[in-house]
Parts: C-alpha cells; sequence; structure tokens
C-alpha cells in the first residue's frame, strides 16, 4: 500500500497549507519548520511507536497506556464490590430504627455516607480512564497532536491519583486512619544543633503535603534565638494523614561521619503524631480531678496576655500536652483537650484495653526511645542549615 505523510503541526492551519508555507520562497527562512514523516496506510504498531519515539512522545503514551490499563483492570470489579456495599447499608437504614438507638444510628448513616462516596469516586475514575482513552485515540488518528497527548496526560494523572487513594484507603484500616493527623515535633537536647535538624523536619513534612496537593498548616513554632525551632505543631486537615503518618512516630536520628572518621553524637527529635478527628471525636469521659492545667511560658519568649499557651496534664498517666497557636486562652485550652484526648486514645488502641482508666502507665512507650529513622551524613555539616545530610535509613522498613 502506497505510503501517506504524517505531519506535526503547531498552528491551525491544514496540512497542504502548511506545507506550501515551509516550501514557499517568498517567506522568511526563519519561519517555524514542520516536522514531516511518513508512514505506511496501514498503520502498523512499530511504525507508530518509532515515530512517537522520534517525537519524544512514546513514554507518555505508554504512560496513559498503562494508567487506563490498570484503570480498566480495577474500576468495574472495585465499583461492582462498593456498590454491594452501599446497597448492604442502605438495607441496614431501612430495616433499622434510627430513634431507639441514636449513637448507633449516627454510625450507620456515616457508613453509608463513606459507600456512596466511595461508589462517585469510582464512578468518576471510570469516567476520567475513558477519556484518557478516547482523547489519547483521537491524538493520533491523522496527525500526532501535542495539544491533545497533554489533555490525555492529565487525564491520566488524575486517574492514577484516584486509583492511589482508592488502594491505600483499601490498606489503612485501622479505627483511626481516616481522620486528619496532628504532628507535633521536639528537638533534642544532644547532638550537633538538634534545633536545626527539628526544623528540618518540620519542612519535610509541609514538603511533603504540597508533593501530596495538601497544605500542612503549622499552628504551634517555638522558635530558637539562634536558628532552628525547639518545637513545633503542624495538622494536616485531609482524610488519611493519619494512616499515612502514624508510622512516623518515635525518634528520628541524625549522625555525622566527619570525613568518614568515627561518627559524632546523634542529633536527636523526636515525633508524636496522633489523629485529628475531621468530624466528631469520640469522647473518652476523662475525670477533670485527674487533668492538671498550667500556662507555662514559652522557651525565650514572653508570656502572652491575649494568647497564653495552655499546658494540660493527665495525672494517673503523666501523659502531657500543650497549645500556644490560638488566638486566646479558651481556644489554647480546647484545643489542648482535642490533643490530649487523641493521644490517650492512641495508647488505648496500643494497649488493648477498653477505656482511659484501665491504661497502664508503666506500658506506655516511650517515644523518644522509639528509633523511626537515622539520617547520616559522611561530610562536614553546616551548623546552620545542616544541609548535607545525604543518606536516610528507615529502621522500620529496614527491620521487616
Amino acid at each position: 500500500m502506497a505510503a501517506e505523510p504524517l505531519f506535526v503541526r503547531g498552528t491551525g492551519t491544514t496540512s497542504s497549507a502548511s506545507w506550501q508555507a515551509c516550501t514557499s520562497k517568498n517567506r522568511s527562512k526563519s519561519q517555524a519548520q514542520l516536522l514531516c514523516f511518513t508512514i505506511r496506510a496501514s498503520h502498523s504498531t512499530d511504525k507508530k511507536n518509532k515515530v512517537y519515539k522520534q517525537l519524544g512522545l512514546f513514554s507518555l503514551k505508554k504512560k496513559i497506556e498503562d494508567a487506563v490499563l490498570r484503570a480498566e483492570s480495577l474500576a468495574t470489579t472495585a465499583l461492582e464490590l462498593e456498590e454491594a456495599r452501599r446497597i448492604k447499608q442502605e438495607e441496614m437504614v431501612r430495616d433499622y430504627n434510627l430513634w431507639d438507638d441514636p449513637t448507633k444510628s449516627n454510625e450507620v448513616l456515616v457508613k453509608l455516607a463513606d459507600s456512596l462516596k466511595v461508589v462517585n469516586a469510582l464512578k468518576d475514575l471510570r469516567y476520567k480512564a475513558e477519556e484518557a482513552k478516547l482523547i489519547s485515540q483521537l491524538a493520533e488518528m491523522e496527525a500526532i497532536d501535542y495539544g491533545l497527548f497533554k489533555r490525555a496526560y492529565r487525564a491520566s494523572l488524575d486517574v492514577s491519583k484516584l486509583l492511589d487513594q482508592y488502594e491505600m484507603s483499601k490498606l489503612l484500616r485501622g479505627p483511626n486512619d481516616i481522620e486528619g493527623a496532628s504532628v507535633t515535633i521536639k528537638a533534642g537536647s544532644n547532638g550537633i544543633c538538634p534545633e536545626i535538624w527539628a526544623e528540618q523536619l518540620l519542612n519535610m513534612y509541609v514538603r511533603w503535603a504540597d508533593k501530596e496537593g495538601y497544605r500542612g498548616r503549622v499552628v504551634d513554632k517555638c522558635c530558637c534565638k539562634n536558628g532552628g525551632i525547639k518545637s513545633a505543631t503542624i495538622e494536616f486537615e485531609f482524610e488519611y494523614a493519619f494512616g499515612y503518618l502514624s508510622g512516623e512516630t518515635g525518634a528520628h536520628l541524625l549522625i555525622n561521619f566527619p570525613n568518614g572518621s568515627v561518627p559524632h553524637e546523634a542529633t536527636l527529635a523526636c515525633v508524636d503524631v496522633v489523629p485529628l478527628f475531621l468530624e466528631t471525636s469520640p469522647d473518652l469521659q476523662i475525670s477533670d480531678e485527674d487533668l492538671l492545667f498550667s500556662s507555662p511560658s514559652l522557651p525565650g519568649e514572653r508570656q502572652s496576655i491575649a494568647k497564653p499557651a495552655v499546658c494540660i496534664q493527665h495525672i494517673p498517666t503523666g501523659i502531657a500536652v500543650q497549645s500556644s497557636g490560638e488566638r486566646n486562652h479558651f481556644a489554647n485550652k480546647m484545643k489542648a483537650l482535642n490533643r490530649l484526648n487523641a493521644k490517650l486514645l492512641v495508647i488505648v488502641g496500643e494497649q488493648g484495653v477498653s477505656n482511659v482508666s484501665c491504661i497502664k502507665r508503666e506500658a506506655i512507650v516511650n517515644i523518644w526511645q522509639k528509633e523511626t529513622r537515622r539520617k547520616s551524613t559522611h561530610i562536614s555539616v553546616n551548623t546552620t542549615t545542616l544541609q548535607d545530610c545525604e543518606m536516610a535509613d528507615d529502621v522500620k522498613n529496614r527491620n521487616l
């Protein structure tokens, strides 16, 4: 079969007009040249792939195809399962007398709302996969259109993101994994500039949230005069933030090996992650007699009359939390109570007990002794920025 020309165009002109524009002697030589490729009318896959490679679009096309294939293999089955779960939840709502037990009724309605949300997300996923597939097919019917390929690629990115979120939601099945997260970072007292190391951890979590398309809000921050931070708290108000970040709880070490010699003392900072309840938080019924309230002055700062810090200690367990970033004393008190409630809830889950009164104080894990991540450098450390940290060692993954 005779060969036919395939044109890549940057303008909206026709193929013949574009070719004439390129060859016309009356036009300036500096005018944009058009790129022409010849393939057989049979449009064989090998020939097409060769053209894509020459244009630098082969990897883009492959990513679109992989995302569509992944969606087609997963979305239909997942949608059927979630539809069945939704129907079951609706039957429970019809059969259950919602007025008899308000607590149980609220639980049933929340599960139904979650099922509807998942079903709608999967329908949107299937639609976006079909959109990416259709656009990519249109792009290669007559001429390779960069604009259409970009649209198809953006749609495939949405497909991949939705698939990742769905798969992660199936993995994160803990009782509080779906909640937001409150991450508290504290600098240690030993090592080279632990305050700088704590600030780097803070920046790391903020950048992670930005990369995932979310926002981390720094609500408490105690800075040092010589740079770095003594402590800081970040709140992530999106679903499954606690499930993502709960594994970060523990001590994070920075070890310096100057010029390959004996390592210096480890620089230490600890990270504590508790749930940030996005809707209603469970009531642990903590007695006021078990709480000790105080308003400490922040290190290096004068106590503000307008927004004093509030520290609350749970006397039976020794757990203490603090809030200083809100506008007034009452708001800081409520924030600290919520953090204490969340921390005690995590401990109840870790010890497998039924309520707060059953917590064993001696069995509470000291997060300063729970090593989570070790980061090392084999060159001199800049004590003002710690920019030369290069090697990270995730202790949990290493021990698997």
